[in-house]
């Protein structure tokens, strides 16, 4: 008989990022500490869409710095990533809603891919 352990410190803490107003995709402490942001003076991620599901995007963490990869920022302890054209020609309205991506770690080879599942919360009137 076969079977995997699922770890629980797989699943500990929630990994999350969210669009910005200003276009900016930012992440949570946990999540920029699980990516490694934290340990690193500099940072590359890759975004990709799914074949099937258009909806469905992945971050693959410890990109190469070239044209296809965006650099991480950082500002304070604030973890980002310029992602404002991005999103734009995805077609997100993040002015008028919050998008948050939760993320979620999966196998893809010797790369370091997360899922990021999108989900859109419309924001109330007069909030920013």
């Amino acid at each position: 008989m076969g079977y995997t352990i699922l770890s629980a410190s797989r699943f500990v803490s929630k990994l999350k990022a969210t669009i910005h107003t200003s276009g900016k995709l930012g992440f949570t402490d946990v999540t920029a500490k699980e990516l490694g942001f934290v340990e690193k003076n500099e940072s590359f991620v890759q975004f990709a869409q799914d074949d099937e599901n258009q909806e469905i995007l992945y971050l693959i963490n410890n990109a190469a710095n070239n044209e296809d990869s965006f650099r991480v920022c950082k500002a304070g302890n604030y973890y980002y990533v310029s992602t404002k054209m991005l999103f734009d020609s995805l077609g997100y309205d993040y002015v008028n809603s919050t998008i948050i991506f939760d993320m979620m770690k999966i196998q893809d080879g010797d790369k370091e891919v997360y899922k990021m599942t999108k989900r859109e919360l419309k924001k109330k009137k007069g909030e920013k």
